[in-house]
């Protein structure tokens, strides 16, 4: 009997692992192997295994939640190397693209490559986010959802006693070209602002550095534009 179906599962576990702590980070040891229905020790033998590999990097726990005496407890981020190697093939070619066209038509050229790109996020996502009605926590919901399914690894939730929304997104496919051309997030974050009506703000992207691209959409907004469209 070989050992290879034990070492497939346990890649396939730690992938699992790899995959929520990119959606969801920065997160505890606790909340993974909760969401994954692992034990304690299965999660941080998949944990260490990750971080030997550099695959995620420790955080500590930030929030101010209450909790017991003893250190805050450790969060987990995936780092830049992780993101790497989660379908970035074509990142170099494209990269080279842009830099050619920057070269030879100016730097014109890549904002409006940029722009038919905002275009393109708008047409794509437009069905989904309008499926779900008029409700701005329903519709970013449903952006989500939609990015996820294209490999962003999406999540959504309120924030500030529901005034606002957070748009989180753990992957990016094009992270590796938006470092060297910002336009392409400028560009993602317009499109995110017609779909959603509202003017919305990124506070942070993974091509700046940070683990996770932050969108806050403010809800109060929305309300009060209504409100006057309902009384004019």
């Amino acid at each position: 009997m070989t050992t290879a179906p034990v070492e497939d599962t346990e890649s396939s576990t730690r992938e699992r692992v790899l995959a929520l702590i990119v959606e969801l980070g920065p997160v505890t040891a606790a909340v993974l192997a909760e969401r994954l229905d692992l034990t304690s020790a299965a999660i941080r033998r998949h944990l260490s295994a990750l971080d030997s590999d550099g695959q995620i990097a420790e955080r500590e726990d930030t929030t101010h939640a209450p909790r017991g005496r003893g250190r805050p407890a450790k969060q987990y981020i995936a780092t830049a190397a992780a993101h790497s190697h989660l379908g970035q093939a074509y990142a170099d070619l494209a990269v080279h693209a842009l830099e050619h066209l920057n070269r030879v038509l100016g730097p014109g050229a890549v904002d409006g490559f940029a722009e038919e790109r905002s275009t393109e996020l708008r047409e794509r996502y437009a069905a989904a986010v309008d499926a779900a009605g008029p409700d701005l926590p329903a519709r970013t919901a449903a952006l989500a959802e939609a990015l996820s399914k294209d490999g962003y690894a999406a999540t959504s939730r309120p924030i500030g006693n529901d005034l606002a929304v957070q748009l989180c997104q753990g992957h990016c496919p094009v992270q590796e070209i938006a470092t060297q051309f910002p336009q392409l997030c400028e560009a993602e974050t317009r499109a995110f602002s017609d779909l959603l009506g509202v003017h919305v703000q990124r506070l942070a992207t993974l091509a700046g550095g940070e683990h996770v691209c932050t969108t806050h959409i403010p809800v109060t907004i929305q309300t009060r534009a209504e409100g006057k469209r309902t009384h004019p």
